[in-house]
């Protein structure tokens, strides 16, 4: 991907209207979730981002052959000749999805290698629960240089498993290695995510045998095959609540279609607790607007149902304009409140604590990490002169919206971090009034 830069006046509230992606986090799993067939799959609502592309070549380097339409979101996947165990990928530091495929051609090839999965600035990739999962389905694991080495002499035997976290990508590793294993395999404390239940879906349209229980525990029939399917991507709940954030923060006034309401599950009423507000205008089309002066809140982030961690950094962005000193308890990742250093550079007034100020379990208790954020507001935004270095994703957005509260013209460099979850943003929010200049070099 090329190096890309935004230009942002800000200052003005925003409005207008923008179109929700398919999700990020559900459409990188439902690629790799094809190759467990031997045959043809069709995903509708592939959104055009950075990290569908990049799985599109990890799964291209194993032999599946891929047809992408990006005007209309389409993606052929054909697995029919599955027949590289060596899967090859040169941007891997920040993607996790290298690790889900060696299930997959565990079962496809026998054998199986992947780049070593990397970290970011949120914290460590750690695949301990998939390597252990792994071997607990008969497989044999090593990790070499760069690589994670897999091979299984015969066919995966169910087992089962109980999750020491209700990891997202430990629940997607052991849905790949027990659909097919043999016999009846039970795994508990899995993730309940939204994208987690949209990929049971589409592995049972697939053929799979997998039963839902009480007290977050899975029950799955391992079959002999599986075939491919027709699956539509669900709207990305993750993107529609930054716009929220956005018309919110700015006190705009922004349409947001293309979501589900109940894929927002708790962000909606710690946005209306802070007095944010937003209409229904139909079945997948929401506006978002500020009712009130904002309020201060106290939040934490937890796994489903609760407030997903990936929503913390643009509501932090809220807050900052919000009356009195609001708490961020973070309980899902050990480094992320390192956007906040940014947020102060143009005016807001934060703290990062060890203490971990709230009543949900943390992850990372006991442990030298920051685990809350104070935001004292609100205060006003102005744009320094320096350009502002992206360092992930989640935190661009965050920067993003700030730009756009602060008076003058912010740039954000490495804005390419950005577009891997969001896409072309000065595209996608043509039909806004944000003053946004991209610039690609």
């Amino acid at each position: 991907m090329n190096n890309i830069s935004y230009k942002i006046k800000g200052g003005v509230p925003i409005k207008g209207k923008i179109t929700c992606m398919g999700a990020k986090n559900l459409t990188t799993k439902v690629m790799v979730a094809a190759l467990l067939a031997q045959d043809k799959t069709v995903l509708q609502g592939v959104p055009n981002i950075g990290d569908a592309e990049i799985t599109a070549e990890l799964l291209r380097s194993a032999g599946a052959k891929i047809t992408w339409s990006r005007n209309d979101g389409t993606m052929l996947i054909d697995a029919t000749n599955i027949n590289i165990y060596e899967a090859s990928l040169p941007d891997s530091r920040t993607n996790r999805i290298p690790i889900l495929l060696l299930s997959i051609l565990l079962h496809r090839l026998g054998k199986a290698a992947v780049p070593t999965v990397g970290g970011d600035h949120i914290g460590k990739r750690n695949v301990d629960y998939h390597v252990d999962a792994i071997k607990k389905f008969g497989a044999d694991v090593v990790e070499k240089k760069d690589k994670y080495i897999a091979h299984a002499n015969s066919r995966l035997k169910a087992c089962h498993i109980d999750l020491p976290y209700p990891s997202v990508g430990a629940t997607e590793t052991c849905l790949f290695l027990s659909v097919l294993a043999q016999g009846t395999s039970i795994i508990k404390n899995i993730a309940l995510e939204p994208e987690i239940i949209e990929l049971i879906t589409m592995l049972r349209s697939m053929g799979a045998i997998i039963f839902l229980s009480t007290n977050r525990e899975l029950i799955v029939h391992g079959v002999e095959k599986l075939n491919g399917t027709n699956f539509f991507i669900a709207g990305d709940r993750i993107e529609a609540a930054s716009w929220a954030s956005l018309a919110c923060a700015s006190d705009g006034e922004i349409e947001v279609s293309g979501i589900r309401p109940d894929l927002l599950g708790n962000f909606l009423p710690h946005y209306t607790k802070i007095e944010g507000g937003f209409k229904f205008l139909s079945n997948d089309s929401i506006l978002f607007f500020r009712k009130e002066k904002l309020r201060s809140t106290e939040v934490e982030t937890d796994v489903y149902p609760g407030f997903a961690t990936d929503w913390q950094q643009p509501f932090a962005t809220i807050l900052t304009q919000a009356n009195g000193i609001s708490v961020i308890h973070e309980t899902v990742h050990e480094k992320r409140f390192g956007y906040l250093a940014i947020l102060n550079q143009l005016g807001a007034k934060t703290e990062v604590v060890s203490s971990c100020l709230g009543s949900v379990p943390c992850r990372y208790r006991g442990q030298d990490f920051m685990h809350s954020a104070l935001i004292h507001g609100p205060t006003k935004l102005t744009a320094i002169s320096s350009p502002i270095v992206i360092p992930d994703l989640r935190a661009g957005l965050a920067y993003l919206i700030a730009a756009v509260l602060a008076e003058g013209e912010t740039q954000l460099d490495a804005a390419e971090q950005i577009e891997r979850g969001y896409g072309n943003l000065a595209e996608k929010l043509k039909n806004t009034n944000i003053a946004l200049q991209r610039i690609e070099s």
